[in-house]
């Protein structure tokens, strides 16, 4: 049984329209900070407390830069958003050291590998996410009307940063997505014959167009084979495959294919960004892509099309 702080901070999430992971994730740092405080209420702890805590994180925990910055966020938002006393400076504090690492990229024998063993279910989103550059849950929470097959484009909603963007449909996965949309078409009409039907739509919109929810332009493209119960609201709605699975899959097909490489999920979407400058394509056209605010992000892959040493020949190869 939550404590009513707790559903206080949910509730407060909910109203400003945070996702269900945000609100996973907040409360979870939320509730380890008052751990961490041996169980004193937040609002008789203020900044030098919250330092300390991140500087346990930082130190003794030894997390990574985003996983303290996703620990300061969330009591950011605690303290101004639920406590209504903002935090301010809080940046004397030891932060966790940041790694430069480049990405791991699959070649592509070893992608058409994946996507040779990979189990049928899960292999059209695999190819999204590769054939677009997609993160993972911006692929799995993809709506029929986000495919724009006249042109030709993908339209990725509240992507990192809320932000929304454009990316490209591949073509030769359009028969596939249309084979999807059917298969789609067929469950929603068998929910809307069992009394069911309606998807999960972002509050201000399904409070706008109370209809829309049941329509098939709002169903998710990678919906799951059965309906679940919402836990913000308890409603019986089909939603999105669960990423869990999709990671599992990835990992097995991976495993299958012989590959030694410790990939993921987010390895196709690095992949598909360095054999994009690999084809010549202009970096700010892939950052556009990705929807990387910075530039510098996206320069990252072009370390990984170097050779070794910066493409310089060992004089072992002249002996």
């Amino acid at each position: 049984m939550p404590s009513p702080f707790m559903t206080e901070v949910r509730n407060t999430l909910r109203v400003k329209r945070y996702s269900y992971k945000t609100e996973q994730s907040y409360c979870y740092w939320i509730k380890y900070f008052i751990r961490y405080q041996h169980m004193k209420h937040p609002q008789d702890l203020g900044p030098d407390h919250v330092r300390q805590f991140l500087t346990y994180l930082a130190v003794q925990r030894r997390v990574a830069t985003s996983t303290q910055n996703q620990a300061l966020n969330a009591l950011n938002f605690l303290y101004k958003q639920v406590l209504a006393r903002p935090l301010g400076d809080v940046s004397n504090l030891v932060k966790a050291k940041k790694a430069t690492k480049i990405p791991v990229v699959f070649e592509r024998h070893e992608v058409n590998a994946i996507f040779t063993v990979i189990n049928t279910a899960h292999k059209l989103p695999v190819q999204l996410m590769y054939g677009s550059g997609l993160r993972l849950m911006e692929c799995l929470r993809l709506r029929i009307k986000d495919i724009d097959f006249n042109r030709m484009a993908i339209i990725v909603r509240s992507g990192k940063g809320n932000k929304d963007r454009v990316t490209i449909l591949p073509d030769p996965l359009i028969p596939e997505l249309k084979a999807r949309i059917s298969e789609v078409r067929l469950l929603h009409t068998m929910d809307k014959e069992a009394g069911f039907g309606e998807v999960w739509m972002p509050d201000s919109l399904a409070t706008k167009y109370p209809s829309e929810a049941k329509s098939l332009h709002w169903q998710y493209l990678f919906c799951s084979h059965k309906r679940s119960i919402d836990p913000r609201d308890g409603r019986e709605r089909r939603h999105h495959i669960d990423d869990s699975t999709l990671q599992r899959a990835v990992k097995r097909a991976i495993e299958l294919s012989g590959i030694e490489k410790k990939g993921s999920c987010h390895t196709f979407r690095h992949s598909f960004a360095t054999h994009l400058l690999d084809d010549g394509y202009d970096i700010r056209t892939v950052q556009e892509l990705l929807g990387h605010r910075d530039l510098k992000t996206t320069q990252i892959y072009t370390h990984v099309l170097n050779r070794g040493g910066h493409a310089v020949k060992s004089p072992l190869c002249k002996i």
